[in-house]
C-alpha cells in the first residue's frame, strides 16, 4: 500500500512528469490525419450557433439558436434572433445538436499503436510521461465520439494525472478528465483500516475519485468471485467520503455489487444477476450503476488482436446477455444508470456504443442519452455546469448528422462537430 510520505513524493513527481509531457507535446505531437482534431480558434466576440434540431438534455427545440460568451452558454431560443455585432456564427442547421457526452468509465492511459504483429497487452515498459504523450491519441479518438468529459478509473504511475493536467492547461487536446489513479485492491485478509489509509493516500496523490476492485473479472475473464468484504469496502468509502471524494467499486458478480451498494459506493461498475433487493437499495440511495455492457462485446470483436483463442468468446457472450438482462431490470426498477465504455487500447472510438445496448434494454433514445449527460453530470457533481445546453452551462456541444433521438445509431457514425469549452475540437463537416 502507499504510505503517506510516498504519496506526497508521488505528487511531487507528478508535477515534474507534467513538465516532461508538456515538452513532448511542444515538440510536435500531432493529431492523426484522418480527421481535423484540435483546439480551434478562440472567439473573443461570442458565438452564435444555428441548430436544425436541438436536444438540450430534456427537450427538443427545432430551428434553435444558441449564444455563447466567455466559454458559457448565455441563451437558448427557437427561431433566428438577431446576431450581436462581431459574433461568430456557426451554421449547424443540417444537424442535431446535443450536449457534450460524458463517459463514466475509461482507462485512457491504456495505449496501443495498433501496429501489425503487436498485441495490446504486450506493450513495452514506458515512463508516465511517455504513456501520457502516446495516450493523447486515445483522448482524440474519444472526443471524436462526442465525449467531452471522461471519468478515468484506473492508471499506473501517475500518467492519468499528467493527462488531466495537460488537458486542463491546454497542452493536450482531449476530454476533461476526472481521474482515480491506481485502484485499491486487496485480499479478504487486509485490515479495513489499511484499506482506508490506501484510499486517503490516493486522494493525497491527486486522485479525484477512488477506484476499488472488489471482485475478479477483467479483459477476457468474466469470473465473478468477490475479493473484498463489506467491512473493507465500507472502510474505504467512509475514508474517501470524509475527504469529500467519491468512490467507484468494480464487481463482476452479484454479491460484490450488493455489498458495494450497502457500503455506500457512489457508483458500481459491471455486474450480472442482480436481484430486486439490490435494485431497491440502489434506488433508495441514488447509487449509479455503470453496467459497461459494450466493453465485453469489444473483447469479443477484438479477441484475435489480443491473441486469445476462440474459446474465450462464449463466456463473454454469456456475460453480455446476463449484463443486458440486469440492465433491463434495473431500468424498469428505476435505478440510475450511467454510460461507461470501459475503453482500453483499440476500444477508443466506440465510447458511446453502450447507448445501443441501453436502447435494447428498453430505454428510449433520449433516456439513453440522459445516461451520458444529466445522470452522469450529477454523479460527477457537475449537474449545474455539464450535461445540458442551457444558460450558465459550459459550452460543450456535439453536432450529429441524423437524429439520435429517433435512432441512437446516428450517434455512432454521425458526429460531425464537437465543441468543448466553446472551442471547436473536432470538425468533420
Amino acid at each position: 500500500m502507499l504510505t503517506r510520505s510516498w504519496a506526497i513524493v508521488s505528487r511531487m513527481r507528478s508535477g515534474i512528469l507534467f513538465l516532461a509531457v508538456a515538452a513532448f507535446l511542444a515538440a510536435g505531437a500531432k493529431a492523426p490525419a484522418y480527421v481535423r482534431t484540435g483546439v480551434g480558434p478562440s472567439f473573443s466576440s461570442g458565438i452564435v450557433i444555428r441548430a436544425g434540431r436541438l436536444w438540450d438534455g430534456s427537450k427538443t427545440i427545432n430551428n434553435a439558436t444558441i449564444t455563447i460568451e466567455d466559454g458559457k452558454i448565455t441563451s437558448v431560443a427557437s427561431g433566428r434572433p438577431k446576431v450581436a455585432a462581431g459574433a461568430t456564427e456557426i451554421d449547424l442547421s443540417r444537424y442535431t445538436v446535443i450536449p457534450g457526452l460524458i463517459d463514466l468509465h475509461t482507462h485512457m492511459t491504456y495505449y496501443w499503436d495498433r501496429q501489425p504483429g503487436t498485441r495490446p497487452l504486450g506493450q513495452p515498459r514506458r515512463t508516465a510521461a511517455q504513456t501520457a504523450e502516446l495516450a493523447a491519441d486515445n483522448a482524440r479518438r474519444t472526443l471524436e465520439t462526442g465525449v467531452t468529459t471522461a471519468r478515468d478509473l484506473g492508471a499506473s504511475g501517475g500518467a492519468d494525472y499528467l493527462m488531466r493536467d495537460a488537458i486542463n492547461t491546454g497542452r493536450m487536446t482531449g476530454p476533461r478528465l476526472i481521474v482515480a489513479g491506481g485502484g485499491v485492491n486487496a485480499g479478504r485478509g487486509s485490515p479495513p483500516e489499511t484499506l482506508a489509509q490506501a484510499a486517503r493516500d490516493r486522494v493525497t496523490a491527486g486522485s479525484d475519485w477512488v477506484k476499488v476492485y472488489a471482485s475478479r473479472g477483467s479483459f477476457q475473464s468474466v469470473e465473478t468471485t468477490q475479493t473484498m468484504t463489506f467491512d473493507q469496502m465500507k472502510a474505504i468509502v467512509d475514508a474517501a467520503h470524509a475527504l469529500g471524494h467519491k468512490v467507484a467499486i468494480h464487481s463482476y458478480g452479484a454479491s460484490g455489487v450488493k455489498d458495494a451498494v450497502r457500503a455506500g459506493a457512489d457508483s458500481v461498475e459491471h455486474g450480472i444477476e442482480l436481484d430486486a433487493e439490490t435494485f431497491a437499495e440502489m434506488k433508495r440511495r441514488g447509487t449509479v450503476w455503470v453496467p459497461t455492457i459494450d466493453h465485453n462485446q469489444y473483447y469479443v470483436d477484438a479477441h484475435a488482436d489480443y491473441g486469445w483463442a476462440d474459446d474465450v468468446v462464449p463466456p463473454l457472450k454469456d456475460y453480455i446477455a446476463k449484463n443486458l438482462e440486469s440492465t433491463r431490470l434495473a431500468f424498469k426498477a428505476g435505478v440510475k444508470i450511467g454510460m461507461g465504455s470501459d475503453a482500453v487500447y483499440s476500444g477508443f472510438g466506440r465510447n458511446t456504443g453502450e447507448l445501443g445496448w441501453f436502447v435494447k434494454a428498453g430505454m428510449k433514445p433520449a433516456e439513453a442519452l440522459a445516461t451520458a449527460t444529466t445522470i452522469a453530470a450529477d454523479l460527477l457533481g457537475m449537474k449545474d455546469t455539464l450535461g445540458r445546453i442551457s444558460p450558465g452551462f459550459v459550452a460543450d456541444l456535439v453536432a450529429v448528422d441524423g437524429n439520435p433521438l429517433a435512432k441512437i445509431d446516428a450517434l455512432f457514425t454521425g458526429v460531425k462537430l464537437v465543441i468543448k469549452d466553446s472551442k471547436i475540437v473536432v470538425d468533420k463537416r
